[in-house]
């Protein structure tokens, strides 16, 4: 599927969103329950549901984690996943499920279909303004389509219409981009359609996404209410974003995905200058692919520091990569990494109250009464001498660290959206490389 990347309005309490400082296609970035999400936005906003609460944002969160891990284990790539991360015998139960407070976008799939009634022609429109979740570690895209027998954890109320549109075209069942779905993603065959199937590891009410695989080639802005359901798959696989638009937008792509408070948007952009050594303000880094699951881009982690002071970690601990992913919230370090950074995090806090754990965030602070919160420093050092400073957002998330630990060295790690924040990551696709920008949202 592709679909049209115009900027939509990117006002938010009167500030505007930040322009990327390259060329290439862009759209504002918004966080899916911050301030300028546009959810919240939306004329449903005073019927919309409470946010989910911390313990089931930190479950869902997990369940992501297994299926990064799963997906990595069954590649028979000599990568090791603890039986923690097989699959779960008691699926979370929630009366409500919601997204992560995870990066959306807002395209506009379809264009307008003309009819022609009583000797004239009028016009349909088709086009409809989605909000979609970016995901770098899958490969389908995919939105709601209209009608819905069933209800997603990514609830619409102005879904796209296929029977609408102009641009829609349903892939035949032995069509080669059928073919390129794969075992993982290829479903049934109904009336020669192609059909799809997309795990969700972050909805325990909804195994998967499925329906019918089809192209939604770029037409002209469609009119309706935006609505909030779909995926805008970015990972390395052939039915990706990146890869359907390579010969347009070279394979590339960035994003900066705002601080959790920040009332001004960030930005997703799809092409640019494509390679972040060209650019001021970079730090690059090798970009890494598993050979047997190109979905995931992977980089080299080599060391942490902390108020400039690098841990007492051996190198060969990092030795598994860690997944960059957009969905992940906390980042998971391998277990003797993780402890390493927290007894360095818990000596330069001690003159803070600690406070319960939260889930799987186990270092954490009650802050009331205090006048002024100094968090220690926390820099990642990746291959190539590539050094980034996490934002202060990056380090406290609900006044815990922000870290956790996977149950084995041997596993990757993940390095996820929370230490991501303010930050442009420049994927350089075709070139192999990943640039960080600090301060770019």
């Amino acid at each position: 599927m592709q679909s049209s990347l115009k900027p939509q309005s990117a006002a938010c309490s009167g500030h505007s969103a930040v322009i990327p400082p390259h060329k290439g296609t862009w759209v504002p970035l918004y966080r899916h329950l911050g301030p300028c999400s546009p959810a919240a936005a939306s004329t449903c906003a005073a019927k919309a549901r409470p946010p989910p609460s911390l313990a089931d944002l930190l479950r869902q969160d997990q369940l992501r984690v297994d299926h990064i891990h799963r997906r990595l284990s069954s590649s028979s790539e000599g990568i090791r996943v603890s039986k923690q991360a097989g699959p779960v015998k008691e699926p979370v139960r929630s009366e409500v499920i919601h997204l992560h407070d995870q990066p959306v976008i807002q395209v506009t799939i379809g264009s307008e279909r003309k009819t022609s009634a009583g000797g004239g022609q009028q016009s349909q429109a088709a086009g409809v303004v989605q909000t979609v979740v970016l995901d770098t570690a899958s490969d389908v895209p995919w939105v709601q389509c209209h009608p819905s027998a069933s209800a997603t954890d990514i609830t619409s109320s102005s879904s796209y219409d296929p029977a609408r549109s102009a641009t829609y075209t349903a892939l035949a069942c032995n069509s080669a981009a059928c073919a390129e779905l794969g075992r993982l993603y290829r479903g049934a065959c109904v009336n020669n359609h192609c059909q799809y199937r997309v795990p969700i590891p972050s909805s325990p009410s909804l195994s998967s996404s499925s329906g019918t695989h089809a192209e939604a080639k770029q037409g002209e802005e469609g009119s309706l209410d935006n609505a909030t359901a779909g995926v805008m798959a970015l990972g390395g696989g052939p039915e990706s974003l990146v890869s359907q638009t390579a010969a347009t937008y070279g394979s590339a792509f960035s994003y900066c995905i705002p601080a959790t408070e920040s009332r001004q948007p960030g930005f997703f952009v799809l092409g640019g200058s494509g390679d972040p050594s060209a650019g001021a303000g970079y730090v690059v880094t090798p970009l890494l692919r598993y050979a047997r699951v190109p979905t995931f881009y992977r980089v080299r982690l080599l060391a942490i520091a902390v108020d400039g002071q690098q841990l007492n970690v051996t190198p060969s601990v990092f030795a598994a990569g860690s997944v960059l992913d957009s969905r992940t919230a906390i980042t998971r370090l391998p277990p003797t990494a993780y402890q390493t950074l927290r007894e360095a995090f818990r000596s330069r806090m001690a003159m803070y109250r600690e406070a319960p754990p939260q889930g799987n965030l186990d270092t954490c602070y009650d802050f009331t009464g205090a006048f002024l919160v100094m968090v220690p420093r926390i820099a990642l050092l990746f291959d190539g001498n590539a050094v980034v400073a996490l934002d202060r957002q990056g380090i406290l998330f609900h006044d815990c660290l922000a870290f956790t630990s996977n149950s084995d060295d041997r596993m990757p790690g993940i390095l996820g959206n929370v230490q991501q924040q303010t930050m442009e990551v420049l994927y350089n696709v075709g070139g192999g490389s990943v640039g960080f920008r600090r301060g770019a949202c």
